[in-house]
């Protein structure tokens, strides 16, 4: 869920012309004092401690990572360079030690704010790529006499610190979660607020905990369980920040996010945020933009008003050839060294029950092209007859059909779906370009038939081998969880979230979960 965060101000004025203050008169003082008197008597009560939550104080796990990753590359560097007898060993190391954190700077490897994730190993192999190419391009500028050869291994020790360093600040998330949880209090008109709070309750994969609710208007909460310490009037009213401030000071909340409506938006907005923020409390506002990667928005003002830019969904360019090209790289290797376990694989289905060892099926691929996808058979020969027996007994909704026991399923089938060794032979498919590593699972042509408009948009990028649908639960997942996965990925793929999907799918596959 997206959201727009407005920055913290402290404005002791009206402001003029371009931010300039303005100078005071009596009535402005008047009205100052007027709105500090109201924004000091909450209608609640305030924590014993009898002040706003403290501002968080800036944690020191960024600049510590900067530091190690620093020193991690120039200290192996320097005595790598000082024992192959290059020149100057110290300079040389320290300038890469500064341009390895700097780098590492400059692509958020050091964000610590909650939402965000520091890189991974995957983000450490493309920073120390990057530096390579960076020296490369200093050495020949300033002619440094030092060997390249042995340049690179000096800095090699550096990677894998960094790759240390980014798996500890990320192994223990889980456990930092609940200290590091923003206490969101959430206000809006209900239908806003009853949906936003369904998201946030719903989920554990973000940092904001829901601790309580302020409804606009008369309508009633739907969600049970949501603490209500006070209500806004429809109509702006002279004690809607004192109202929210009592709802802040009483639950000990630290964020107010705001679900904008017909009710509350532009100036009532605008004098909320004032008396928040004067009052030390952070302000975010929900937008309406869903499944969109928040690196695909950028916000900007003009005229007054603050804009949000959203950049297209990637289908061409240098990361649509990369991915093709890893696609049928990653197949071509694949397929050589899994040669052994699946010939042995063919063997057992072969030999377990009759019938032929692929299941060939017509699926639909990328803009409903239909193509042949190969998998080992897992079922019994006729299955596609039994299947409308068993139409009564699907597990699923929407145009999947799904059964956890399903009877056409072999002995030896049941363990291939678990391990989702059936799917290797898919790898013949990527490799003719048909499908995609990752991306959609590709539906049968009498499921793509029943496809809404939004359905639909699933067909938009190649079908994948695996996907997010592979590692948040599979066949556990509703028909329509589904379709909110494959279009999140429809529009916010990248070649850095492939490779993290490819990384997360062992772990799901070791796991097992949703496999039936």
């Amino acid at each position: 869920m997206g959201h727009v965060e407005i920055p913290e101000t402290d404005l002791s004025g009206p402001v003029g012309v371009r931010g300039a203050p303005r100078p005071r008169t009596a009535a402005s003082r008047n009205r100052t004092a007027a709105l500090e008197q109201l924004w000091r008597a909450p209608t609640a009560q305030r924590d014993p401690v009898g002040r706003a939550p403290a501002r968080r104080k800036p944690a020191p796990g960024p600049a510590l990572a900067a530091l190690t990753d620093l020193l991690g590359l120039a200290g192996p560097a320097w005595l790598l360079l000082r024992a192959g007898d290059q020149p100057r060993p110290m300079a040389a190391a320290a300038v890469a030690g500064l341009v390895w954190a700097g780098l590492r700077g400059a692509r958020g490897r050091y964000t610590d704010r909650p939402g965000t994730e520091p890189g991974g190993a995957l983000g450490a192999v493309g920073d120390w790529l990057a530096l390579i190419g960076l020296l490369a391009v200093l050495h020949t500028a300033a002619g440094s006499p030092v060997d390249p050869a042995t340049a690179v291994v000096g800095v090699a020790p550096g990677l894998l610190v960094a790759t240390a360093v980014a798996g500890l600040r990320r192994w223990p998330r889980s456990a930092r979660r609940g200290d590091r949880a923003r206490r969101v209090l959430l206000i809006g008109e209900a239908a806003g607020v009853d949906r936003a709070a369904e998201l946030l309750n719903s989920r554990t994969d973000h940092d904001y905990r829901l601790v309580a609710a302020i409804p606009v208007g008369g309508a009633r909460l739907e969600l049970d369980g949501v603490h209500v310490p006070g209500r806004l009037p429809a109509r702006p009213a002279d004690d809607d920040v004192s109202t929210v401030l009592g709802g802040v000071y009483t639950h000990a909340a630290d964020l107010v996010l705001v679900a904008p409506g017909p009710q509350l938006t532009g100036d009532r907005l605008r004098q909320l945020g004032w008396g928040l923020h004067d009052g030390g409390v952070a302000l975010s506002v929900l937008s309406e933009l869903s499944g969109v990667a928040a690196e695909r928005v950028r916000p900007v003002t003009a005229a007054g008003l603050t804009l949000l830019h959203i950049a297209p969904p990637l289908r061409g360019g240098p990361q649509a050839v990369l991915k093709s090209v890893l696609d049928r790289t990653g197949a071509l290797f694949g397929l050589l060294a899994l040669a052994p376990l699946l010939l042995a694989v063919a063997l057992s289905v072969r030999l377990s029950s009759r019938g032929p060892v692929f299941h060939r099926q017509v699926r639909q691929g990328q803009h409903n092209q239909p193509f042949t996808m190969w998998k080992f058979r897992t079922m019994v020969a006729d299955a596609e007859a039994i299947k409308a027996r068993l139409a009564a007994a699907n597990e699923v909704d929407g145009p999947l059909f799904k059964m956890r026991s399903d009877p056409r399923v072999t002995p030896v089938g049941r363990v291939l779906r678990r391990t989702s060794i059936d799917e290797l032979p898919q790898l013949v498919n990527v490799l003719l370009g048909h499908m995609s590593l990752v991306g959609p699972r590709p539906p049968l042509p009498e499921e793509a038939s029943r496809y809404d408009e939004r359905e639909h948009r699933r067909l938009a990028v190649k079908p994948g081998l695996t996907g997010l649908w592979q590692v948040s639960g599979r066949s556990d997942l509703t028909w329509q969880e589904t379709v909110s996965l494959d279009l999140w990925y429809v529009d916010n793929w990248s070649v850095a979230a492939d490779m993290g999907l490819l990384a997360r799918t062992v772990r799901a596959v070791t796991d097992g979960r949703g496999a039936y």
